[in-house]
Parts: C-alpha cells; sequence; structure tokens
C-alpha cells in the first residue's frame, strides 16, 4: 500500500467521484482508477460500491477512511520535519571536547551558534582524548576537539583544524619562581607537581615532555576537573603544567619553560571529510568561520540562508584566538601539526 495510492482514494473521497478526483490530482482518471483497483486488491476488498451512477463507500471504505487521514496527515508530518532539518530549522547536533580547551571559546561559539540556528539542539560531553574519539568513531558525536598528542587518528576520522597551544608552569604566588619569568625544566626536578589523572590530552603531552627531557616528576596529587587543579596550585601543593590562558585567568604566575618550550596539539575532528548531519555540517562551517575569520570555501550569497547567517555571527564577534592559531585543515586519519 503506497501513500500515493491512499491519496488517490481520499481524493476520489472529498471529490465525490472519479472525474473531479483525477482532476483534483491532475492525472487522467484511467490511472487514478487503476491505482484505485491496485489498493483493493492489495486489501482484499472493495473500497467503492460502483453498481450505481453515484460512488458509494462500502464498509470496508468507510473503515479505510479514518486510517487513511492518519496516515496522510503523519506522511506530511514526516516530510515537514524532514524539510525543518535539512532546512536548518530545527535539528540536533552532539560535539565532545577536552576538558581543559583553550584554542577556542566554546560557549561563546555556541551562543552564536544558537542566535543563527536557534531550533537546533545542541549537546556537548567533555571527557578523556580516548572517550572522545571512540564516541566520535561510534557516531554518538558528531565533532569533537581532541587533543591528541603525537598519536594518529584512527583510520575513518578527519581533521578539520589545528592548533598549537603553549603550556606554562604556573605556582603559587608566593612560590620561588613565581617571579622567574622563564625556568629551565632542570630546574624542576625537585618540585612537586599536581597533575590529570592519566587519560587526559594534558596529562599525556606533560608526560611526554618529562620524559625527553629525563625530568621524573614527583606527583602529589592528581585531579580530574582543571578548576580543582589550578586551586590545589593556588594552595601550594605543587605545581602544573597548564594552557596559558588557563593560568592567566585563574591570576596565577605563569611561568614560561624553555629548552624545550613546551606545547600541545588540539584537533577539530569529525568523521569523513563534511559531516552528513545537516545541524552539524552547519556547526562546523560555524566553527571554521570564527576560527580562521572567514569560511574555508567561498559562499554564493553570504547574504541569505545558512551561509549567510554564520558570516553574520561571525562579523558580530572580536576575534577571540589569540594564543592559537589554526593551521591548514584537514588530512583524513592524521593530523598536521601548526607551523613553529
Amino acid at each position: 500500500m503506497e501513500i500515493r495510492q491512499l491519496r488517490h482514494f481520499m481524493a476520489v473521497v472529498d471529490e465525490g467521484g472519479f472525474t473531479a478526483a483525477a482532476r483534483a490530482e491532475l492525472i487522467v482518471q484511467s490511472a487514478l482508477s487503476a491505482s484505485i483497483r491496485n489498493l483493493e486488491r492489495e486489501l482484499g476488498a472493495d473500497l467503492f460500491d460502483r453498481t450505481g451512477r453515484r460512488v458509494v463507500l462500502t464498509e470496508a471504505g468507510r473503515a479505510l477512511v479514518p486510517q487513511a487521514r492518519a496516515l496522510l496527515a503523519g506522511a506530511q508530518a514526516a516530510r515537514q520535519a524532514v524539510a525543518a532539518v535539512t532546512g536548518l530549522e530545527r535539528g540536533r547536533v552532539a560535539i565532545g571536547t577536552i576538558q581543559t580547551l583553550t584554542s577556542v571559546d566554546l560557549p561563546a561559539e555556541l551562543a552564536a551558534f544558537h542566535s543563527a540556528f536557534p531550533g537546533i539542539q545542541v549537546s556537548v560531553r567533555d571527557a578523556t582524548v580516548d572517550e572522545l574519539t571512540d564516541a566520535l568513531r561510534a557516531g554518538e558525536l558528531d565533532l569533537a576537539y581532541l587533543a591528541p598528542d603525537a598519536r594518529e587518528l584512527p583510520e575513518g576520522l578527519t581533521v578539520h583544524a589545528t592548533w598549537h597551544e603553549e603550556l606554562v608552569l604556573i605556582t603559587a604566588p608566593g612560590h620561588r619562581l613565581a617571579g622567574a619569568g622563564r625556568v629551565r625544566i632542570s630546574d624542576l626536578a625537585e618540585e612537586p607537581f599536581v597533575d590529570f589523572r592519566a587519560g587526559t590530552g594534558l596529562e599525556t603531552a606533560v608526560r611526554r615532555l618529562a620524559a625527553h627531557c629525563g625530568l621524573r616528576r614527583r606527583i602529589t596529587c592528581d585531579v580530574t576537573q582543571a578548576g580543582l587543579l589550578v586551586e590545589l596550585v593556588r594552595a601550594g601543593i605543587g605545581v602544573a603544567f597548564v594552557p596559558r590562558p588557563i593560568g592567566e585567568r585563574a591570576g596565577l604566575p605563569c611561568v614560561t619553560v624553555r629548552q624545550p618550550e613546551p606545547g600541545r596539539t588540539v584537533v577539530l575532528a569529525g568523521r569523513g571529510a563534511r559531516p552528513r548531519n545537516p545541524a552539524a555540517a552547519a556547526l562546523l562551517d560555524h566553527l571554521m568561520a570564527s576560527s580562521a575569520g572567514h569560511l574555508d570555501t567561498p559562499v554564493d550569497d553570504p547574504a541569505d540562508g545558512p551561509a549567510g547567517r554564520l558570516t553574520r555571527a561571525a562579523e558580530a564577534r572580536p576575534a577571540r584566538l589569540r594564543d592559537a592559531v589554526p593551521a591548514a585543515a584537514g588530512r583524513r586519519g592524521g593530523r598536521r601539526p601548526a607551523a613553529g
């Protein structure tokens, strides 16, 4: 039983005859009659009594009317729902992020996206890099900000943009290194450290840095929340490596580390070159536009449609990426290190 057949059936009911129904459906009467006969054959019952001059519904036909109306209404609602999603009037997008993301002001970007597309629901998840990567591969997330360090992303994931973040040493205000300005890794041999638990992108980057420099850190406390790490450092329990904006926002001394200068790579990743979910594709366009200051690819007319709304939202905000500049995007299944 096809929706087209039900539409033809209801046209005969509403128009009062086959001739008027064919005219309303813009088809020849023989085609409409054939459609009704096929429907009757599938249902195993006559729907109209054709013995008289008037078209009269049979008992089977009368039983079908409310069901046909409901099915046609449901089909129309389904078409409208799809149109709303593809037209970005409605939809849902899921994005993941590492907890210590500083390359992008994600709350501000999502607020601007919501202003442009108020009907789209955004779900945000913060987790470890491995958890976010698994969720991205499983389709639970559409996009994710990751700090993969030296690891290649799994097959099937695409890097859309890359940033390099500077890591600094934060200390308590009265610490002996608070006013040092710069320190060497070797100067930290006796320092107690506060660190994230294993599995976070930041912990991995710091652990690799320490191993590379031969620094055996003494971890006095490990945490899962960035805010708690900062407050423990402020209390004097230990020092910590964090992206510079985290230390500056906390008002703690930020000491530059040299020989070597520590940093980490952050990427915006997704499945494939472009999300199939229209809402996710719109969010990706928005994030890329705001990160680079312009859309990576030209749009036909920035005055109208989704691209125009994204362009206006991006132009209405000041640039926020003072601490990290996006490198050229997107090698499939891997990362492209930022220059320098």
